[in-house]
């Protein structure tokens, strides 16, 4: 299955405040989800984003955001307001508890995991060690 990456997205390590525990896999704030509808608006091709992992970076790992046709077979999937997230099995134990959000200001737009489970990032937040 081909795939379109759709935006890259900054890691952050969870210091000072803590995430709540929940089931599922992946949350999603409010500005994620309405960023996630918006980008799927005229797409009907697509079923929703596939988040995964990849070796990248000084810190060792990033994740990756593409457009979904159809759940793998191995796929988690997170489904919130309305929204599809899949997440590839390579990805799963790294986000698991993580949070997902959504920021723009004057000089940039991004995609952010909070993520509870990482040990280190890189300077610039591309990528992380577990």
């Amino acid at each position: 299955m081909a795939s379109t990456t759709v935006a890259t997205a900054t890691i952050r390590a969870v210091t000072g405040r803590k995430i709540l525990p929940t089931r599922a896999a992946l949350t999603l704030t409010p500005n994620a989800v309405k960023k996630i509808k918006e980008i799927l608006k005229d797409k009907s091709e697509y079923i929703g984003l596939k988040v995964g992992v990849r070796q990248r970076g000084c810190n060792g790992l990033s994740y990756t955001l593409d457009y979904a046709k159809e759940k793998s077979k191995l796929d988690e999937e997170v489904i919130q307001d309305g929204v599809r997230i899949f997440i590839d099995r390579k990805a799963q134990l790294s986000l698991l508890g993580t949070e997902m959000d959504y920021t723009e200001n004057k000089l940039s737009s991004e995609f952010i995991f909070n993520n509870p489970n990482i040990k280190g990032t890189c300077g610039c937040g591309e990528s992380f060690s577990v």
